[in-house]
């Protein structure tokens, strides 16, 4: 796999050609007409300053084409979807724009209420908004949970209901189930767009009063940043319809016979001039630090570069271009760090550097990266295969996750944890650590990785994978230890798909007697705790959050952090909350798992995806502790089997049995789910790596 990472200069100098060939072209245009046809704000029945996307009659060529604007005396509007929205504020310093449907704003039960798509690409939604939807003309025997309110219309013989199921807090239990019985047992249903704080009034205190409110409110839109930039640099927000693309309109003036750029555009010159001026500098002082490091650390010897492999813990974990051998000169600075190796972790073996180095045959059989270090296969004189872990460099902060991983790994003994068979001596020319090795790769190779069209996990070892790793986890926290960087790249599967969690370089000893330990916030983007990252207090819930995130991956299929996804669906945390929220599930499963195939299949994945929605709670006290998790999961398998044995053509004794008490068992109603019952299911039979 090639080389990610660019020298300095090559870096500096790629962004800076990249900036200066999109950034600045993709918005410019010169046009006088459309400069002055376009600029400053307009106004619009109540509003007096709008900008882009909005526009009127004549003002083509200033806004983005679906957001054209009815203007009265009162009120300016916008149809989106064949549905108008009525515009309430519009402020583009804070570059919030809040909108509300004009149909509901007088009537909460309109004729003939229709869907609304929004284009987000244009204005996409403010982290404040949530939805809501109503369903009308309901039947009257069903029963709805205590989040689900009733609407009163002019026909009494029918039931309308509002669900405010976009809040976070507290998990909605059930709701897959419910929301199918709803689009069964009612005729139409609206989903709109409301303030998260309005729904949470709504929910605390159900009334039709307050759902008019929320309604009346409206929601919130984030501005177009490059009209604000454009505005900002003396140009017009406008759009071209032979790009299908936003455009800032530059004035361009002449000169009697000649026609000379001035104005706007010797300011974007200037502008564009002083921007690679700063990169240039930028460039330079980078080159001076790089080499200035280099000769730092010339007491090294450089091995090869190491290419980020399907073995890597994390794309987005730290990485080092080089791996480094210490010279003779150095090996003193590192004997007082670790100076007790060998009588602090007594049931721990030492190796000699040598007999590593034969055992990986002068460590050219290199697995990837392991977090800290290099991986290696090697095999034993007594035939054990092994992983050999060679630390990237000398850093003290290194030195201390070898140690730490030495002292959490030594005491634990546990099926689904990696085992650490030695490191080497305070004498070795390098610190190794040396581990078992497993052969079938990581769960994030088979999810999305190298081994996942050729061989992917079906549900059953899915669910297997899931509730190995949260035993591991549950262990690990009763032992006092809290992993801190739990991914699906630490996640190791041997030949039978067993799972070994891995890589504790990051794990901290948690003192029992207290609630947290404050720390700088570490681990991998896309799995940290929130609240551990904004706070810097870690505890077992943290790992909890990361959990919840591989239990995502697992349904779906998809990485932790993709930036080719929309924009609020990059973390795949925020996409499985939001998919779950706004009952959308099946726009986040893998479909190759059988959920728009199989009810069955469905019901379980919705429970699955429901704990995993607990584990992704901002608050940490609401999220499940990892021995609930393991409990739930258990259940999930147990009454997946007990219904599989049900089923089975075979197992029942006609003779010996009344053909009424086949029939029952046969069609017994399932249970109803919940989030803390419901069933995976997966299989897999590969995975491929070592710690």
């Amino acid at each position: 796999m090639m080389n990610l990472f660019l020298p300095p200069t090559k870096f500096m100098l790629s962004y800076g050609i990249i900036w200066m060939l999109f950034l600045i072209p993709s918005f410019v245009f010169s046009d006088n007409g459309l400069h002055r046809r376009c600029s400053g704000p307009f106004s619009c029945g109540d509003q007096k300053e709008l900008f882009y996307p909005f526009w009127k009659t004549g003002r083509e060529g200033c806004g983005h084409p679906d957001f054209k604007l009815e203007c009265n005396a009162r009120v300016a509007e916008v149809s989106i979807s064949s549905v108008k929205f009525r515009i309430l504020e519009a402020n583009y310093v804070s570059g919030i724009i809040r909108l509300a449907r004009s149909d509901y704003i007088t009537d909460l039960c309109p004729q003939d209420p229709l869907n609304a798509k929004f284009d987000q690409t244009v204005l996409p939604f403010a982290p404040t908004t949530e939805l809501i939807t109503i369903y009308y003309d309901c039947r009257r025997d069903f029963s709805v949970p205590t989040f689900t309110g009733e609407l009163e219309c002019e026909d009494d013989s029918r039931r309308n209901y509002y669900v405010t199921k976009n809040l976070t807090s507290p998990l909605l239990r059930g709701i897959s189930g419910l929301l199918n019985d709803f689009r069964v047992l009612c005729n139409k249903n609206v989903t709109i767009p409301a303030s998260g704080p309005a729904l949470a009034t709504l929910q605390s205190i159900s009334s039709t009063d307050n759902l008019k409110k929320a309604l009346e409110e409206g929601f919130e839109l984030e501005v177009n940043k490059n009209c604000s930039t454009c505005i900002g640099s003396g140009g017009a927000c406008g759009y071209t319809q032979s790009s299908s693309s936003f455009t800032c309109y530059y004035i361009v003036e002449t000169q009697k016979k000649k026609g000379l750029p001035t104005g706007a555009i010797a300011g974007i010159v200037a502008a564009s001039g002083a921007a690679v001026a700063i990169l240039i500098a930028g460039a330079w002082f980078c080159i001076i630090r790089w080499r200035r490091k280099t000769q730092a650390s010339s007491q090294y010897t450089t091995s090869k570069d190491l290419p980020i492999t399907s073995y890597s813990t994390s794309k987005a974990t730290s990485s080092y271009p080089t791996s480094t051998t210490i010279s003779s000169s150095s090996n003193h600075s590192l004997v007082p760090s670790i100076s007790n190796l060998r009588s602090t972790y007594f049931g721990v073996q030492v190796f000699s550097y040598e007999e590593l180095e034969e055992a990986t045959e002068n460590f050219s059989r290199e697995l990837g990266d392991g977090g800290f270090g290099t991986v290696y296969y090697g095999v034993l004189k007594d035939g054990r295969a092994v992983a050999v872990k060679r630390l990237y460099e000398r850093s003290l902060k290194r030195v201390e996750q070898f140690k730490n991983e030495i002292e959490i790994l030594k005491s634990l003994k546990h099926p689904n944890l990696v085992i650490l068979y030695g490191c080497t001596s305070r004498h070795s020319r390098e610190l190794l650590l040396v581990y078992e090795y497993i052969s079938n790769g990581t769960l994030a190779e088979h999810l999305h990785g190298d081994r996942a069209e050729s061989r992917p996990l079906c549900w059953t070892v899915r669910l297997n994978v899931a509730i190995e790793t949260a035993s591991a986890l549950s262990y690990l926290h009763k032992s006092g230890i809290i992993h801190r960087d739990v991914k699906t790249t630490n996640i190791l599967l041997d030949e039978n798909s067993t799972v070994k969690v891995a890589d504790f370089g990051l794990s901290r000893l948690f003192p029992m007697d207290q609630t947290h330990v404050s720390t700088a916030p570490q681990g991998t983007p896309g799995y940290v705790d929130p609240e551990y990252y904004q706070c810097y207090r870690l505890n077992e819930k943290s790992d909890v959050y990361s959990f919840g995130v591989v239990l995502a991956e697992l349904i779906s299929s998809k990485e932790a952090v993709d930036i080719t996804r929309h924009r609020h669906d990059i973390n795949l945390s925020n996409m499985a909350v939001s998919k779950i929220q706004n009952d959308a599930l099946h726009e986040l499963v893998d479909p190759s798992l059988g959920f728009d195939k199989d009810p069955e299949v469905r019901r379980r994945m919705m429970s699955v995806a429901e704990l995993a929605f607990r584990c992704l709670q901002q608050e940490r006290e609401v999220r499940p502790s990892m021995d609930e998790i393991v409990e739930i999961l258990r259940g999930i398998k147990e009454k997946e089997e007990i219904r599989e044995s049900s089923s089975a053509p075979d197992v029942v004794d006609i003779e010996g049995s009344s053909g009424d008490d086949v029939g029952l068992l046969r069609h017994s109603v399932p249970p109803p789910i919940s989030p803390e019952t419901d069933k995976w299911t997966s299989s897999s039979d590969t995975a491929a790596s070592s710690f």
